[in-house]
């Protein structure tokens, strides 16, 4: 007796098959490409079939690939033509929540779809961005080393004059010892607390006394601070829209719902535990 063949068994013995050129230019959505027992089998449901295959099987040659889903499509209509007697509860209760998930889903796809109203953007750019606090940001270097004396002798070097940078690239054990101890531009909690804590009090130009951290004794000179600057509105227009049509997507969700005649009482007093009887689905 021959078995069906899987997917994937289709895939591995399919030679090229492809429409003729005629046909693919006349093809559509409802162009019927098999029949079995008189059951269609059109161009659409062989594209919603490889649109739902795992993205490594969408990536196979399109021959390939519709030889295999034509070839699983014609299995799994004659085998369900075998079906006799009603249909398990997991199966009729399957296909419940799927059309009704499939159609709620169509409904969200068109609430998301609509235009998003220029003012509406501007509005939310103003709310998260031009109107938020301005922070700041600082530019510091330091010097690391390993024990408090070390780092005492720095300091009084730097406070007869020494120059920073290279006393940076002659004493410093941190990473950042080569580039005269640059650390660039940073914002408040993107260093450790104690450090952190130094470079707030200070003053551009002004080098500080020892600062102990768990990587071990700095000296720091605050080069500069500076505001942080909102970003224009055009380098955050797409993630703005997504948020007002996410937002709108729930809105729509809750006033849909409100307005429905929903009734819960049958739910009071059930065991919540009896969701965990799957062998009712038997």
């Amino acid at each position: 007796m021959h078995k069906p063949r899987t997917f994937l068994a289709s895939l591995a013995l399919s030679a090229c098959l492809a429409l003729p050129a005629a046909a693919q230019d006349e093809a559509g959505l409802d162009t019927v490409v098999a029949t079995v027992n008189g059951t269609e089998i059109t161009v659409g449901h062989m594209i919603i079939a490889r649109a739902t295959l795992p993205e490594q099987y969408q990536q196979l040659p399109d021959e390939i690939l519709f030889k295999g889903i034509l070839d699983q499509l014609v299995q799994q209509t004659a085998l369900a033509d075998t079906y006799q007697g009603d249909l398990p509860a997991r199966v009729k209760l399957s296909m419940e929540n799927e059309n009704r998930s499939l159609v709620a889903g169509e409904v969200i796809e068109n609430v998301m779809a609509g235009p998003v109203d220029e003012e509406a953007l501007k509005a939310a750019y103003e709310e998260q961005y031009a109107s938020a606090e301005q922070g700041d940001e600082y530019n510091a270097s330091h010097i690391l080393v390993e024990t408090e004396d070390e780092a005492l002798a720095i300091k009084a070097e730097l406070d007869g004059g020494a120059d920073f940078a290279e006393m940076a690239r002659e004493k410093s054990t941190g990473p950042s010892g080569p580039g005269g101890g640059s650390l660039g531009w940073f914002g408040k909690g993107m260093m450790v607390p104690s450090f952190e804590a130094a470079v707030i009090a200070m003053e551009p130009g002004a080098v500080s006394e020892p600062v102990e951290t768990q990587f071990g004794w700095h000296v720091i000179m605050l080069n500069e601070t500076r505001k942080t600057e909102a970003p224009a509105l055009d380098t955050v227009r797409e993630e703005l829209e997504l948020q007002i049509r996410q937002t709108r997507v729930q809105t729509t969700i809750d006033s849909i719902t409100e307005a429905a005649d929903v009734d819960r009482a049958a739910a009071e007093g059930i065991d919540p535990a009896i969701l965990k009887n799957i062998e009712w689905l038997e």
